[in-house]
């Protein structure tokens, strides 16, 4: 009884957890039609309609409180993500040029770029919600993942002005904008999630060791390195 009284309109578990991955599905499919308006109607560019979008996959997570535990039906928190990795291979390799896909997720209008960066990123977010299901690395690797890296080159594009270029160009001013996106954000979603795993400190030192990351990486696949330093080092620290 006591679980029924904490699930929306005393469902059971499995239809409550159903019901909460419907709310994840109404919100991720939000954000694209939104984005393609500011892009067509607005003159919002396509890369920073294309971290906005970034960001609020990465904010997913907000979500998980509200999933119960102890069911298999708590992995339902990932649907959305697996969806999204079957739409990137469907419209990455047949989408239409003018695709509302294509067009606010990619740098270039290439549907092929859906098959590297974004694709690696809702790899992660599976990974994440699984075996990392509400643990401190996973929900840390989200929270680095999507505002540290969608920040990043928002404030770079806009505001950066002291540049410098390992494998490509980036900003300092875009790498001080991942740190304290992604330490922030950190320190929120561990909070909001994972309580009793709430160290500012360790948050702080991933949060910098994954700025340094971020800055060395080539493009596209930062998104597979950050949160693999993320993991490894909540597993060391």
């Amino acid at each position: 009884m006591d679980t029924l009284q904490t699930t929306f309109f005393s469902l059971s578990v499995p239809w409550h957890n159903a019901f909460v991955a419907l709310l994840t599905f109404l919100y991720v499919f939000s954000v694209p039609p939104l984005m393609d308006y500011l892009v067509t109607n607005h003159g919002l560019s396509r890369d920073i309609s294309r971290k906005i979008t970034h960001i609020c996959a990465g904010t997913v997570i907000v979500f998980l409180p509200l999933f119960q535990d102890g069911h298999w039906s708590q992995y339902l928190n990932v649907s959305v993500y697996v969806v999204w990795a079957l739409l990137f291979i469907q419209k990455g390799l047949f989408a239409a040029d003018d695709d509302q896909a294509v067009k606010t997720m990619t740098r270039t209008g290439d549907k092929r770029e859906l098959l590297r960066g974004t694709f690696y990123f809702v790899i992660v977010g599976i990974v994440c919600g699984t075996l990392y299901y509400k643990q401190f690395a996973g929900v840390l690797a989200m929270a680095v993942l999507g505002w540290g890296d969608g920040l990043a080159p928002i404030v770079g594009m806009k505001m950066g002005r002291m540049k410098y270029k390992v494998f490509c160009e980036k900003t300092v001013e875009g790498s001080l904008a991942f740190f304290l996106g992604s330490a922030l954000a950190g320190i929120f979603f561990v909070w909001l999630i994972v309580p009793a795993a709430l160290n500012v400190p360790v948050i702080l030192l991933i949060a910098l060791a994954a700025t340094i990351i971020e800055g060395l990486s080539p493009r596209e696949v930062d998104n597979i390195l950050i949160p693999a330093v993320v993991i490894g080092l909540a597993a060391l620290l």
